[in-house]
């Protein structure tokens, strides 16, 4: 069976903690898109663990694969490894040799770009880790993959065409002076070794290969998206966006498996209570003015920080509109929604149920950002809920939750067409209402 998680949202919507709950009972745990711009917390026993690239599934001691469309740093994914090898856990990572590399000058050229939008709206507020110039050289066929470091030729080759282009760039287009991040010997010899590493460490795969043995032979295999849908390259607010897709569709493209493995198991996407962002780009229903004071309370009760970049996330009231886009991109079959706990005690809640733009209603999201940015909120008045003792609420299941808190989740299943399976009420793994798992 599979399970693919999808961000609903604009990414850091929990997806870590339910792929760690959910893990339990997976083989395989799959990241079939993004590189360490992403960032999964997940929190047992008090002790959190921050992820940029090791699949979250590596808490519960699964095996994790990064598939072909991943972008890997390879030394930010041995570095994770060794973190977590000090925390008492041994993952066990393979890697797709389809993945493509990020390269030193791939960050420059990220720092580089950003700098240049700094004063115009194509800023788009990268976390600098060289995730999209990575994906660009992707598509324009002059990357490196995985499977390149482990033939010092091939991969000289590839940089000798490559990197005489960036350098050049760089220079005489930005003006920066390049050092060490563009020189080919010291590159060849710094990824042959990584390269070796991986072969020696037995951790690459032909990931379609490796996965449709392990779902053939009856192995439960979970699918993690990174980041959330409303910054999927072809279906978010454009160019405010990542450079892979999050969305379910690229679970088959991103690991090899094909469509119908996927769209046989279930799809849950996962739902913030409210609405958070790291970045650039629109958010009709963003706390702002009157509001900041209140957008600091969620913030600060939420941590509502960047997991890779430490940034303040902006914060909004819960958007429908955003989430019957993610339903209908996904085929959502369950939602899971999280920190429900954040938004107790609020003396006002708010939903946008349907948005104006130039005198229509709108019940989904435009396909412009310039329309996004235009659109007025229509909102809907919910009854607040208090405090509780939460891990109670988690032991004693849905019915526990207050009467209030119900009727919010019972509105988003109408609207989304999808029943709520889970609900996170902190940030622990046994925090969680489970009302449906999706195994079963």
């Amino acid at each position: 069976m599979t399970v693919t998680i999808v961000g609903a949202q604009l990414g850091d919507e929990g997806k870590g903690a339910l792929v760690d709950r959910w893990g339990e009972e997976a083989d395989t745990v799959v990241r079939y898109q993004g590189g360490d711009n992403a960032g999964h917390t997940v929190v047992e026993g008090g002790e959190e663990y921050k992820l940029s690239l090791v699949p979250s599934g590596c808490v519960r001691g699964k095996t994790g694969v990064l598939g072909n469309g991943c972008v890997v740093n390879p030394r930010t994914l041995f570095d994770e490894i060794e973190t977590l090898r000090e925390k008492g856990l041994d993952p066990d990572v393979r890697v797709a040799k389809r993945a493509h590399v990020i390269m030193p000058y791939h960050r420059v050229f990220d720092d580089m770009e950003e700098a240049d939008k700094e004063d115009t709206d194509m800023k788009v507020g990268t976390t600098g880790r060289g995730i999209g110039p990575t994906y660009e050289d992707k598509a324009g066929r002059r990357g490196v993959r995985i499977g390149d470091l482990l033939d010092t030729e091939v991969l000289r080759k590839r940089l000798e065409y490559t990197v005489p282009q960036k350098r050049a760039i760089a220079e005489d287009v930005y003006g920066v002076d390049t050092g060490v991040e563009f020189d080919v010997d010291e590159l060849v010899a710094e990824y042959a070794n990584y390269g070796q590493r991986l072969r020696e460490n037995g951790m690459l795969v032909e990931a379609g290969d490796y996965l449709h043995d392990q779902h053939e032979s009856g192995g439960n295999l979970l699918f993690e998206g990174a980041q959330g849908t409303s910054i999927d390259i072809d279906h978010g607010n454009y160019p405010n966006v990542t450079s892979s897709n999050p969305t379910a569709g690229g679970a088959a493209v991103g690991s090899g498996v094909g469509p119908g493995v996927v769209g046989s198991g279930e799809i849950v996407g996962i739902v913030k209570a409210y609405l958070s962002r790291v970045g650039e780009g629109p958010l009709p229903t963003e706390m702002e003015a009157d509001e900041a004071e209140l957008a600091d309370e969620i913030r600060e009760k939420g941590g509502e920080f960047g997991t890779v970049t430490g940034r303040p996330r902006r914060i909004g009231w819960l958007d429908v509109p955003m989430l019957r886009h993610a339903a209908r991109r996904s085929s959502f079959t369950g939602l899971a929604v999280n920190h429900v706990d954040v938004l107790a005690g609020l003396e006002e809640l708010k939903v946008c149920h349907s948005y104006e733009l130039d005198g229509e209603t709108r019940t989904t999201v435009p396909a412009t950002t310039e329309e996004w940015a235009r659109c007025e909120p229509n909102y809907r008045a919910f009854e607040t809920w208090a405090e509780q003792d939460w891990s109670a609420v988690a032991e004693e299941g849905y019915e526990a939750l207050p009467a209030a808190c119900r009727d919010y989740l019972e509105y988003l299943e109408g609207e989304l067409d999808a029943p709520v399976y889970a609900v996170g009420v902190g940030p622990d793994r046994d925090q969680t209402v489970e009302r449906q798992n999706p195994w079963e």
